[in-house]
C-alpha cells in the first residue's frame, strides 16, 4: 500500500486506538459463571471471539512496526537542508530529540544567570565588561563577563530558527513523502 507519510503516521494512532479497544473486549470475555449462557455463543464462542481478537492485534501490531519500519528508511535517504547545514532527515530528527532541547535549555539557562549576575554586579555599583574587551585598568569589583551576550541571543535566536523550520519542512515532506507499507 502507497501513503503518504502523514497518513501513514495517523494509521498509526488509529491501529493503536483499535489496539486497546480490542484489549478491552478481551477482558470483558475472559470468564464467566458457568450456569450463564456464552454471550458469544452465535459469534463460535468466547474462546474463538479471544481468539480473533488476539489475532487482529497481533495484525495491526505488525502493521504499526512496518509502517514506522517504512518511514524510518524513507528518512535514511531523505535530505533536508536547514540554515546551510544538511543532514538526512533521521539525523535531523535525532538531533532535535537528544541535542536541540538541553542545547536550547543551557543556552537559555546561560542567559538568565549572566542577566541575574549583571543585576547583582549592578545593585553592588560594580561596572561589567565583557572579557573580550575588558578595560585596560580594571576598577576594584569590576565584574567580568566572559561570554559575549550577544552572540549567546543569536544562537539563541538561531536555534528557534533551526526548530521552527525543521517543524515547517518536516510537515511538508510527511504531507508530500510517499511510502510503501
Amino acid at each position: 500500500m502507497r501513503t503518504t507519510i502523514t497518513e501513514a503516521l495517523a494509521d498509526i494512532k488509529t491501529s493503536q486506538a483499535r489496539i486497546t479497544k480490542k484489549r478491552q473486549s478481551i477482558k470483558s470475555f475472559l470468564g464467566r459463571d458457568a450456569r450463564i449462557r456464552d454471550p458469544m455463543e452465535n459469534e463460535g464462542g468466547s474462546r474463538e471471539f479471544i481468539r480473533r481478537e488476539l489475532q487482529s492485534i497481533a495484525d495491526l501490531e505488525t502493521k504499526i512496526v512496518n509502517i514506522r519500519s517504512a518511514i524510518q528508511a524513507s528518512n535514511l535517504t531523505t535530505e533536508l537542508e536547514i540554515e546551510g547545514r544538511r543532514m538526512i532527515l533521521s539525523n535531523w530528527l535525532n538531533w532535535r530529540r537528544e541535542v536541540s532541547q538541553g542545547a536550547k535549555g543551557f543556552m537559555a539557562e546561560v542567559a538568565a544567570m549572566l542577566d541575574q549576575q549583571r543585576k547583582q554586579a549592578t545593585s553592588r555599583g560594580q561596572p561589567t565588561t565583557y572579557a573580550a574587551a575588558p578595560s585596560p585598568d580594571p576598577q576594584v569589583g569590576e565584574w567580568v563577563v566572559n561570554v559575549s551576550e550577544k552572540e549567546l541571543a543569536e544562537q539563541i535566536d538561531q536555534m528557534e530558527m533551526t526548530l521552527g523550520q525543521l517543524d515547517g519542512k518536516l510537515s511538508l515532506l510527511n504531507a508530500t513523502t510517499l511510502i510503501d507499507v
